[in-house]
């Protein structure tokens, strides 16, 4: 009898201890899983914009040009001094000075033209004819070797 009344006690220390044995093998339980959540946001890169420039002043408008006159008179030319301002390709010679150092005559030299020698004086063309009237073809043909007058209070 001692046998039956041993058993139960028996039978559950045995069973406590392999459970105890059991749970020392066993790992913990482990904690629920944590929700990540993860939120993407597209952050724009700026462009990068250019430093404002000034704008340009605005120019001012030409005055409009006076309306053509028929049979108007010519306009009137100021006579003057020539003055020499180096020379140019089409008036390339020296020029002959007075004491004073105010022009006298040019000589036509290889390549020269009326016009060019005009410009080259800072004189109007139709001055330069009118202080040379040996000069024919509106100063359309000179020739090498000729003197043309550079003094504006002389004539030719």
């Amino acid at each position: 009898m001692a046998r039956a009344g041993r058993g139960p006690h028996v039978a559950a220390v045995v069973f406590t201890g392999s459970v105890l044995a059991l749970a020392g093998c066993s790992a913990p339980p482990a904690p629920p899983a944590e929700t990540i959540y993860v939120t993407v946001t597209a952050t724009p890169t700026p462009t990068p914009t250019p430093p404002a420039e000034a704008a340009p002043a605005p120019e001012p408008e030409a005055p409009p040009a006076p309306e053509p006159v028929p049979n108007a008179p010519a306009p009137e030319i100021e006579w003057g001094p020539a003055y020499d301002t180096g020379s140019i390709a089409g008036a390339t010679g020296t020029p002959e000075t007075a004491g004073d150092g105010s022009l006298v005559r040019y000589v036509v030299v290889s390549g020269d033209s009326f016009f060019d020698i005009a410009q080259r004086f800072d004189l109007p063309q139709q001055q330069l004819l009118r202080m040379n009237p040996q000069i024919h073809d509106f100063g359309e043909t000179v020739y090498i070797g000729q003197v043309i007058n550079l003094d504006w209070t002389q004539t030719g």
